[in-house]
């Protein structure tokens, strides 16, 4: 579709970047849900899918165009007026014709290729996020299989809005004619079975840590090293990387690729749902106990972690460091680059969804903070959110639930002689998990890596 028309300036600065922020997604609005004196109908993305707008649209238009897709941004978007909103979402709109109207599904009806897909250990907070990543993304699917514990087998989860799976046990499940496996069990769990899937002709994308740092497994990151993806025809296993290197490695990608990093330095805030429901249950039940002057031992982390900060995440090593920073650092260097020195401390905080970091590099080659962030606001996978003023910068508030790895505080480091800090948030269970796992499979397909299959 061709864009015919602009609308007003203020709307014209908000919504020029909405085909980013939506994914590569048709957007058509309604006339009459958009209040004078802004005659927008509706704006035109690169794909072919499309988005059906319902009444839950907001009857203003900044929050309109947002409201009307899958994973929407209204909530950073609530003053249209202010340079952070228009810093966030700056979106060309294409002027449509009266009584426009479209349907939610794909343009060219079902897809060509099909697949089954098993998500292991759906029960857990990863696991229903995959199922929910994999019917938003409209990942093209034959039949998806839940699969969890003897436990949890019987229970349901959802998949899309309408249906719903029964879950199955994956001690006696036969992958035999599945063609991917999103795995989340547990690395014990994935240690067992990832292998067994893989032998019966599954593509297995890990999610635990069992087989990360294994050379003959590809760790990837789709907007940082997707050519990884070839190797893994060795094992046919796949793994995912923790979530606190993916959104670092995604940010880091491009200012590597002009200017060369030689040294990171990072502190992260982590959200409890990286310890899984557990930790959520524990978030909100210290709050709870804390309001009514009871005592509620900590279960999942080591001190209380309601109104507290925790530097410790998951078990000490040698030298001093816990294998989270561990993994940061090694993580880093397999899938960016091995010459980059990376040192971490890792901090759990009383958060439910969303990692925050403070990153912290020093660059071979010059590098200016309006260069890099005209740089990253480039990049895919990646929002820039950077204005210098108070509410100007992500939080994980914003972030829950969103696909993008958001960038703040871009400023020069004097301290070295090429430096740079930022800050960076993600939701750790969908960019840092389970949307990363999607992304894989979903570059397997683009690249023509799994077995055709007719739907």
């Amino acid at each position: 579709m061709r864009r015919r028309g602009r609308v007003g300036n203020e709307a014209a600065t908000l919504f020029e970047r909405l085909p980013e922020v939506l994914q590569a997604q048709w957007v058509v609005m309604a006339p009459e849900l958009i209040p004078p004196p802004y005659p927008m109908a509706g704006m035109a993305v690169a794909d072919d899918r499309t988005v059906q707008l319902t009444e839950k649209v907001a009857l203003a238009p900044w929050r309109a165009a947002i409201a009307a897709a899958p994973r929407h941004h209204a909530a950073a978007l609530r003053s249209p007026t202010s340079p952070a909103a228009q810093e966030r979402c700056r979106l060309r709109a294409l002027p449509l014709g009266p009584g426009t109207s479209i349907s939610r599904g794909s343009a060219r009806g079902v897809p060509p290729m099909a697949y089954r897909v098993a998500v292991v250990g759906a029960t857990g907070a990863v696991g229903r996020e995959m199922l929910k990543t994999l019917a938003e993304r409209r990942f093209p699917v034959s039949e998806v299989a839940a699969l969890g514990s003897g436990r949890s087998t019987g229970s349901e989860v959802s998949f899309g809005e309408k249906e719903i799976l029964k879950v199955k046990n994956l001690e006696t499940f036969d992958f035999r004619g599945w063609d991917i496996g999103l795995f989340s069990p547990g690395a014990s769990v994935s240690a067992i079975h990832a292998p067994r899937a893989a032998e019966a002709g599954c593509v297995v994308i890990d999610n635990t840590s069992q087989f990360r740092m294994d050379p003959d497994i590809p760790l990837v990151v789709p907007e940082v090293n997707p050519q990884a993806l070839r190797q893994f025809t060795k094992r046919r296993i796949i793994a995912n990387p923790n979530c606190s290197t993916i959104q670092m490695v995604v940010a880091l990608k491009p200012l590597h690729d002009e200017f060369k990093i030689k040294r990171v330095v990072v502190a992260t805030y982590q959200s409890v749902s990286g310890a899984g429901k557990e930790g959520m249950d524990e978030l909100y039940t210290h709050t709870k106990s804390s309001f009514v002057f009871e005592q509620s031992p900590p279960q999942q982390f080591t001190k209380e972690i309601a109104f507290n900060c925790i530097p410790h995440i998951d078990k000490f090593m040698d030298d001093g460091s816990t294998r989270e920073e561990w993994k940061m650092v090694v993580e880093t260097k397999k899938i960016l680059d091995p010459a980059i020195a990376v040192h971490a401390t890792c901090v759990r905080v009383p958060v439910f969804i969303g990692h925050g970091e403070a990153v912290n590099v020093e660059f071979e080659r010059p590098v200016a903070a309006g260069e890099a962030r005209a740089l990253l606001r480039e990049s895919p996978g990646i929002e820039v959110i950077d204005v210098r003023e108070d509410g100007g910068y992500a939080t994980p508030v914003e972030c829950a639930g969103e696909d993008a790895v958001f960038i703040s505080r871009i400023r020069k480091d004097p301290t070295v002689e090429h430096g740079l800090s930022f800050w960076c948030v993600s939701d750790n269970l969908r960019k840092g998990a389970a949307l990363n796992a999607v992304q894989i499979a979903e570059t397997l397909v683009a690249q023509g890596l799994l077995a055709k299959r007719a739907a």
